[in-house]
């Protein structure tokens, strides 16, 4: 990608998130009704009613389509995949896709153009893609070269033309390049990440990847300057353990990480050129950190996690964390994933 290309969309995003005004938050959680939506419209987030069609079991991801119209969440029990549409202004289950993946869905992402929607699941392909081109899911020929184990977590840059997948079994990192128009693997990193890959995420100007996993240094992060995922030197200081979700702010700034061990969250300064940790936040995560979001105007981190409230929510209008308070209404049980919009 072009650096004339990549300025151009990193501007338009910009545009796109300063005009942004933050209106819900979905959370993924296990216990019914699995999912658990807040309204921000009054500048908190207070819980609207439940879909009145529920996924079906444990929710483990969540994601938004660029245009706010849909929420796709991924769960553990079939159809693995609920997708509500938003236009009349509450969420609306729509019709199952007429080819399900085959297993448990543990993680979502819409491609930037808002026409492919993927999920990743237990069981091969491991990865199944529905094209909406034509205005519902329909499902795609599956890679050619699939991911080598269960899928866990997916990522696309934000120019659209790279998917990642992150998996259970060495290389732990998928990458298809879209540039033909269907996905075709790309070689696999020189230095792969040290165990089962568990999340992705692209910082905004499409520069740097990062892929958690569940072994030392818990985080591996490409470069992409030259057109191929180079690694990058750990960062000084690393997540304490297990790395799951994993999320950049709007700018780029920041790289949130949530993990296994206290303080649950760990969260790097990208200002200098390399990732360096800023001091935890004064009030922590309450348990084991499963997923990680960033409000499109930066303003707030969610932190998704196992324990009460299950969600934490910090306000960076300072310029730093600060917890705000706990939702009126809680989610039901363990948060796996946050998405705003």
């Amino acid at each position: 990608m072009s650096t004339q290309l990549s300025n151009g969309l990193l501007a338009r995003r910009r545009r796109v998130i300063a005009a942004a005004a933050l209106r819900y938050l979905a959370v993924t959680h296990i216990s019914s009704p699995f999912v658990t939506m807040y309204d921000w419209s009054t500048g908190a987030p207070v819980k609207i009613a439940n879909p009145t069609s529920l996924p079906t079991g444990n929710a483990l991801d969540a994601t938004w389509s660029p245009d706010g119209r849909y929420l796709g969440i991924a769960h553990g029990t079939s159809p693995y995949i609920t997708i509500y549409d938003w236009n009349t202004g509450v969420p609306v289950k729509i019709a199952n896709p007429a080819s399900l993946p085959t297993g448990n869905g543990f993680g979502t992402a819409w491609s930037p153009s808002g026409r492919y929607l993927v999920l990743t699941h237990v069981t091969s392909p491991f990865v199944t893609i529905y094209d909406w081109n034509t205005g519902g899911p329909i499902k795609i020929a599956n890679p050619a070269t699939l991911p080598t184990g269960n899928g866990f977590g997916a990522a696309w840059r934000p120019a659209g033309r790279y998917l990642a997948i992150a998996h259970d079994s060495s290389p732990f990192v998928t990458v298809y390049d879209w540039n033909t128009g269907s996905p075709v693997k790309m070689a696999n990193p020189a230095a792969l990440p040290a165990g089962t890959g568990r999340g992705a995420a692209w910082s905004p100007d499409g520069r740097y990847l990062a892929v958690t996993h569940d072994t030392t240094p818990f985080v591996t992060i490409y470069d992409w300057n030259t057109g191929s995922p180079v690694k990058i030197a750990n960062p000084a200081t690393l997540p304490v353990w297990t790395a799951r979700g994993v999320a950049w702010s709007p700018s780029g700034r920041y790289l949130a990480i949530a993990h296994d061990i206290t303080p649950f969250v760990t969260i790097y300064d990208w200002s200098t050129g390399v990732p360096v940790k800023i001091s935890d936040p004064a009030t922590l995560p309450t348990g084991i950190g499963l997923g990680a979001a960033w409000s499109l105007d930066g303003q707030y981190l969610a932190i998704a996690h196992d324990v009460s409230p299950y969600i934490t929510i910090y306000d960076w209008n300072t310029g730093s964390p600060v917890k705000i308070a706990n939702p009126a209404t809680l989610p039901a049980g363990s948060g796996y994933a946050a998405a705003f919009v």
